[in-house]
């Protein structure tokens, strides 16, 4: 395939140029890598490289300015608002900033395109003040500032280009501006320079007016990449620019138009792929790119060029393992490598000027790949010694003076640079950073060799803080932490870091822009959906849609078109392309094809294949896990045994064997969060703790009004000691866990109200023990090892004559749940009676261990249910018209349970029965 640049140079070695003598003039700097491969090519002797140069360093070149970072355009724009602002209205810079980036961009499009300045500004401030009621005579002070800052812009404007012009720096509009005024100078000193301008399309009336006269003066040609089909379609957006050029300019109605083209019409082989999501595509391009190395076997004529360019780390994740050379053309955004995500959470916790830092926070610094390293010393790990700390005291908020003690003077330096407040001083802040990432990178000099691309990370974040330091120095505009975060993610946004490769070998890989002036014979194109490709409406930028029009200045419209010739020109001279495109609707884009490709569908000029891809999912069955027990296994459930089965480990197996397996086998403990509010297993121990402190004193006692009153009054006191002694240093002071408490108080409050209002009804309540421990052994013959059953039982009574035994429960239960009509049921539908089974085995425990006499009842008191009062477990005669029920627990009740009892006890130490998952 001849290229559109080898195609050029052939043109200018037939008219005998002297090569070395051109200045080449490219859209994009990349291009000239190429030309000079292509070069190569053309010249069989020695000469001079030709000057290469791309649009805007040749502008510069012109103007004599020197182009200057947006992030030090927008100090210098800081410093004229100052400047032109009363000192009592002038907002901080943080505020400044979010609407000067739009305002900058506005005046760089008026500099570009050579509009009139104080106009437009006039213009603008003239429809602001229509809009608000110019003829109202009372204007509020909100409308009066808001017509006062459009009447400003051209003063702002005024001042802030004198002030960039005097330093001889400029941005790229106002560096074009000037490079028009100095154009004759520099065609006066320059008579003998050739330029050579090619790949342009969409260009601004400043490019217009400098090619213009290069052209006259006859020190240039331009050569267009346009193809007949695009520049003889009036309707057709690939060649709007080009028509026009060809159509305004005068300098072609006397001279050729170079080149209009037959490649798009030549045959192509075109594919279109609807693949749902980004990472879908980027797999997908993974498989094409290894269908095609197996085809062609190689791909050194072959590129991707991503529609979305945050598709670049999944792709590069999907390259076949047999691509060989590649070239990245973009470089790897810093903002996504792994050290941005670490100064992201310092910048998180210190925005806010807090003595204190909230728990997640540390954990999440602490814990960062960078960071955890740091706090080993000598075998100790402060980190872990920290993250222990917090959980075990479930601290949410912690102090600088508590990290410090906690990790004594051994890494106190460390928790000074990570926590110190920055707020102190912006340079306090910058330097903790600074040191940071010298802490860091002395730690991976340790072992350089496999550490060098982190090396590399630390080297461009060292490169990031210096450059936020020198802007501090030199503006001193950066007052606070949330200023200097707006600041570090503007520089964040545009720094990357460059990829190394050959580029002009193997596989290209490219953003959109990058690919102008280049031809592929294979192109594969992704994202090409709208709002991507084109990227649609987007309106950021204070001059309204029917001013830019009045005044030519381009809008969503024209930014369309330059798509459209980009994508167009990509399809030109290649034989095969491949297009994707998102199926699925991805937030706010993605879902709906590109109008590009319904075009090349109805436009006719080659077959479009076109196919959904649906990923292959693999069938996994889910099968349920099964553990087998082994002698080890049987051993563990020996000693199991000898130590108690509780009621609880009882039931646990009931719910789910595995569970059992992995809390009371393997001995795994669920891992203890901070409680950050209330669990509802630290509200049932408070209550209980409560309820225990209360009634213990009177256990052998019956009880009165008078003792319970007493009780009432300590309420506050009692449930706040087991808050914290539970809760530890855990705030119940406000939001929901102040709820949580006053709920404790409340359940503790009702439950001793019916206490009072049972006694006043004339029935008499003897304590006979609270939080009894007790065990007894069981005796099942075909184990030959002793088995033990115990257990906690949160309160014992009599009630007129009647034991009652009695489980407190802080949920929510029903009469329901603690009755029963088949046996065999009880240990198998965990849900429906794990509570039944519980208080069956207290009430078992006691009769075996003497502590009763049957027969007794024993039940459930619900805080969440008190109204129903004590729920006592019975025994259900089958449903029918006669069903009885009987609340009374008897040796027959017992003698029914323990049968039971001995069969779950049984499975669960018999060695051929495995442990096996149920599908809750």
């Amino acid at each position: 395939m001849a290229t559109f640049i080898f195609d050029v140079l052939k043109d200018l070695q037939n008219k005998h140029a002297n090569l070395s003598s051109i200045t080449f003039i490219f859209p994009s700097k990349r291009a000239g890598v190429f030309l000079k491969n292509q070069l190569s090519q053309i010249v069989k002797e020695t000469i001079f490289s030709p000057n290469i140069l791309s649009i805007e360093e040749f502008v510069e070149e012109i103007s004599k300015l020197k182009t200057i970072t947006n992030t030090d355009l927008l100090f210098e724009f800081y410093n004229s608002y100052i400047h032109l602002t009363k000192k009592g209205d002038i907002e901080s810079f943080d505020v400044f900033s979010k609407w000067a980036q739009i305002l900058l961009q506005d005046f760089n499009e008026i500099d570009r395109y050579l509009i009139p300045q104080k106009n437009i500004f006039e213009y603008l401030s003239d429809i602001q003040d229509l809009k608000h009621w110019s003829l109202e005579p009372n204007k509020t002070e909100f409308v009066k500032n808001y017509l006062s800052f459009w009447k400003k812009l051209f003063d702002y404007y005024n001042h802030f280009t004198e002030q960039l012009l005097s330093k001889k720096l400029g941005y790229q509009g106002l560096i074009y501006r000037e490079a028009v005024k100095n154009i004759r100078d520099y065609i006066q000193h320059n008579k003998s320079k050739q330029h050579i301008f090619l790949g342009f399309n969409a260009l601004n009336t400043c490019e217009e007016t400098i090619i213009q006269e290069l052209l006259e003066s006859g020190l240039a040609d331009i050569y267009w990449d346009i193809d007949n089909s695009f520049i003889n379609n009036p309707v057709h957006d690939a060649g709007l620019f080009t028509r026009l050029h060809k159509k305004n300019w005068p300098y072609f109605k006397t001279n050729p138009f170079n080149w209009v083209t037959e490649n798009y019409t030549k045959d192509k082989s075109i594919s279109v792929y609807g693949i749902p999501k980004n990472v879908g595509q980027a797999k997908y391009i993974g498989v094409l790119l290894n269908q095609l190395k197996t085809k062609q076997n190689s791909l050194s004529n072959t590129a991707v060029v991503l529609g979305d360019e945050n598709l670049l780390i999944p792709i590069l994740n999907s390259l076949p393992s047999n691509i060989e050379a590649l070239n990245i053309t973009m470089g790897f955004p810093l903002k996504s490598i792994p050290l941005a995500s670490l100064f992201e959470h310092l910048f998180h916790i210190h925005k806010t000027s807090n003595q204190s830092f909230y728990y997640k926070d540390v954990i999440n610094l602490i814990s960062h790949q960078f960071v955890r390293p740091l706090f080993y010393t000598d075998g100790n790990d402060y980190a872990s010694t920290i993250i222990e700390t917090i959980n075990d005291n479930n601290l949410i908020y912690i102090t600088i003076e508590q990290l410090r003690a906690i990790t004594d003077s051994a890494k106190n330096n460390l928790i000074e640079i990570l926590f110190n407040h920055w707020d102190t001083s912006i340079d306090n802040a910058l330097n903790n950073c600074s040191q940071l990432i010298l802490n860091i990178k002395s730690h991976l000099g340790e072992n350089k060799s496999s550490n060098l691309l982190s090396l590399e990370y630390l080297f461009r974040f060292n490169e990031l803080f210096n450059e936020l330091s020198r802007l501090n120095s030199t503006y001193n505009h950066i007052k606070d932490v949330s200023t200097l975060h707006s600041i570090y993610k503007e520089l964040l946004s545009s720094e990357t870091l460059d990829f190394q490769g050959e580029p002009l070998q193997g596989l290209q890989i490219m953003g959109m822009l990058e690919s102008r002036v280049l031809d592929f014979d294979t192109v594969i194109i992704s994202s090409v959906n709208e709002g991507i490709l084109p990227a649609g409406k987007s309106n950021n930028s204070f001059i309204p849609f029917d001013v830019k029009i009045e005044n030519n200045l381009p809008t969503y419209k024209e930014k369309d078109a330059v798509y459209t010739y980009h994508f167009y020109r990509l399809l030109q001279r290649a034989k095969t392309v491949i297009i994707l495109y998102n199926t699925e609707a991805d937030v706010l884009t993605g879902g709906e094809k590109s109008r590009f490709i319904t075009q090349l569908e109805v436009e006719g000029i080659h077959p479009v294949y076109h196919e959904i891809i649906t990923p292959k999912v693999p069938i996994i069955n889910l099968a349920l896990k099964t553990v087998k027990k082994t002698p080890a296994v049987i051993e563990a459930l020996i000693q199991i045994a000898e130590k108690g089965f509780s009621p609880s480990s009882l039931t646990s197996y009931i719910r789910n064997p595995i569970d059992f397996y992995y809390q009371k086998v393997l001995k795994i403990k669920e891992h203890d969060d901070v409680e950050e509010t209330v669990a509802a297993n630290t509200l049932g121990t408070v209550i209980h703790n409560t309820l225990e402190d209360f009634y213990k004193p009177l256990i052998g006692s019956y009880l009165t009004v008078e003792a319970i009153k007493n009780m009432k009054l300590l309420i506050t006191k009692t449930v706040t000691h087991h808050f914290k002694s539970v809760y530890k240093e855990g705030d119940l002071t406000k939001g929901k866990n102040l709820i949580v408490f006053e709920i404790a108080k409340r359940y503790v409050s009702n439950f001793l109200q019916l206490e009072i209002e049972d006694i006043k009804q004339g029935n008499q309540i003897k304590i006979v023990a609270i939080e009894l421990e007790n065990n007894f052994r069981i005796t099942i013959p075909v184990l030959n090892f002793p088995i033990k059953i115990t257990g906690k039982i949160d309160r014992v009574d009599e009630y007129n004559g009647i034991t009652r035994i009695i489980d407190y429960k802080s949920g929510n239960v029903s009469q329901g749940e603690v009755e029963i009509v088949d046996w065999e049921d009880i240990t198998t539908d965990y849900k429906k009676y794990s509570k039944s089974f519980q208080i069956l085995t207290y009430a078992l425990m006691m009769q075996q261990s003497g502590l009763i006499n049957l027969p007794v009842e024993a039940g459930i008191v619900s805080f969440k249910n008190l109204k129903s009062g004590f729920l006592k477990f019975s025994k259900k005669d089958k449903p029918g018209s006669y069903a009885k029920k009987e609340t009374l627990i008897t040796e027959e009740t017992l003698d029914n349970f323990t049968s039971e009892l001995k069969k779950l006890i049984l499975e669960i130490c018999n060695a051929d029965i495995p442990f096996t998952e149920k599908d809750l």
